[in-house]
């Protein structure tokens, strides 16, 4: 499948064209507002929930002045360092990240507030030392199911914010960097953004998500997604077949065994641990926006006055196994816990399976 991401070169050069077109919008928005509002109002009459369409228009509004401020600081940045001389040095890591964690922070915070959103963590879930609860005071990596920009947006804000204060070091999908905000900040921080289709290079993958665990300080945490892409039937299909395909029958009849989650792939994430020895390990388990991947998902299915659940599960590293057939066990162990634990928050009990 061809690429529909731009060499960087040209993507900078963009920059002030995406600039020029966002502030047009913002400002044709703002001008147009009650008009805008009036329409919302009529539209949201036909879609469920109360004033869908109503709220995303002022998300839309904050998400544009979010794009907006997130290239004017990061034009800023770049002359600050020396028209780009310095942008990746100490210091102007450090400002990269306070001024991402005050936006995903202001997103998250108006996304709460305009869709009456409620974020409930489970009890026993990982968090700083001094709440009685086991956390780490180490390096992080962190293992999450994947499930779309929401959740992405939700874990980075989490892991930034005033409770954990953590830099984050992603490993994620290379059409985010289609955002130009995106884009700019991520691209000047530790991260690599890779090829998810079936044929891309496993061991250059590795490799990458390797060399960026090798760096991590007990400040950081590396996030990573196992599963590669967004649960789907069909990529569940998939999955189990391409471990069949190898093989591995007894990983693939684990794999059908859960229903909501995909087949985790262990290379990346046992690459990461033997990089990183010392790190402990973090399995997040979530459920409520699983479901928007897309616009149209987002315009249909957007969760309103609605609780999200998030569960962090905590494992110190030295219970991290070092044998790569002990790692997958393990692994899958967890992964199945984790659909265990999604099916409890989302069917009624009486759907369960047994």
């Amino acid at each position: 499948m061809p690429s529909f991401l731009a060499p960087r070169i040209v993507r900078r050069l963009l920059v002030p064209v995406y600039l020029v077109l966002y502030v047009v919008l913002f400002a044709l928005s703002v001008v147009l507002l009650p008009v805008l509002f009036l329409v919302a109002l009529v539209v949201s009459s036909r879609l469920p929930g109360h004033y869908r369409a109503v709220r995303l228009l002022f998300f839309f509004l904050t998400y544009l002045l979010f794009e907006i401020v997130g290239m004017i600081v990061a034009f800023v940045l770049w002359v600050a360092s020396g028209f780009g001389w310095k942008v990746r040095g100490y210091h102007f890591q450090l400002a990269h990240y306070a001024v991402l964690r005050l936006g995903f922070v202001a997103l998250v915070r108006v996304a709460e507030r305009l869709f009456r959103l409620e974020l409930v963590l489970d009890d026993g879930s990982w968090s700083p030392l001094d709440d009685g609860v086991p956390g780490s005071e180490n390096a992080m990596i962190i293992a999450a199911r994947h499930a779309g920009p929401g959740e992405s947006v939700l874990l980075i804000e989490t892991l930034m914010n005033r409770d954990h204060l953590r830099k984050p070091r992603m490993v994620a999908k290379d059409l985010l960097q289609l955002d130009p905000a995106i884009d700019l900040f991520f691209n000047r921080i530790p991260n690599r953004f890779i090829d998810p289709q079936p044929g891309s290079h496993g061991s250059e993958v590795e490799e990458s998500i390797a060399s960026l665990a090798a760096g991590l300080t007990d400040t950081d945490a590396l996030l990573i997604f196992p599963e590669g892409g967004n649960f789907t039937d069909r990529r569940r299909t998939k999955a189990i077949e391409r471990l069949r395909g190898h093989g591995l029958e007894s990983m693939a009849q684990r794999a059908e065994a859960m229903a909501t989650v995909l087949a985790p792939k262990p290379g990346g994430l046992l690459a990461a641990h033997r990089a990183a020895p010392q790190a402990d390990m973090i399995f997040v388990a979530h459920t409520g926006i699983e479901h928007l991947s897309t616009v149209r998902d987002i315009w249909h299915g957007l969760p309103q006055e609605k609780t999200l659940y998030l569960r962090w599960s905590f494992i110190p590293a030295a219970d991290i196994p070092d044998d790569e057939d002990e790692f997958v066990d393990w692994l899958y162990d967890w992964w199945a816990d984790i659909d265990a634990w999604i099916r409890r928050h989302d069917l009624p009990s009486s759907q369960l399976p047994e």
